[in-house]
């Protein structure tokens, strides 16, 4: 091997080490917490709003007030559900296991 052939493989390989080091390393994503998820859904829910208006809804959907994204109350699961069974005309125990699992979820 000659001198300048070493010294090409050596400058390349200074490049290529170069370009390891400078690619930045992804982290793997973690997810969100419960927290991070509802202010960003908050977030979206309040584009548009701006001042005190933007200002109370964060602070009630922040808090899991009715505005916040999926969150109903037991209540309003249970008038949904009885509205769901009853349009697909469930009785018996359909009707049973069917408001058991949509009151889970």
């Amino acid at each position: 091997m000659g001198k300048p052939f070493r010294l090409l493989l050596a400058a390349s390989l200074t490049v290529a080490g170069a370009l390891v080091l400078s690619t930045p390393v992804v982290a793997a994503a973690k997810p969100m917490t419960t927290q991070q998820q509802r202010m960003a859904d908050c977030n979206k829910q309040a584009a548009g709003k701006k001042g005190d208006e933007r200002k109370a809804f964060m602070k009630s959907c922040l808090k899991g007030g009715a505005a916040a994204p999926g969150k109903m109350t037991q209540q309003e699961k249970m008038k949904k559900c009885n509205a769901d069974a009853k349009a697909k005309a469930l009785k018996g125990d359909a009707r049973k296991s069917f408001m058991s699992t949509c009151l889970k979820g």
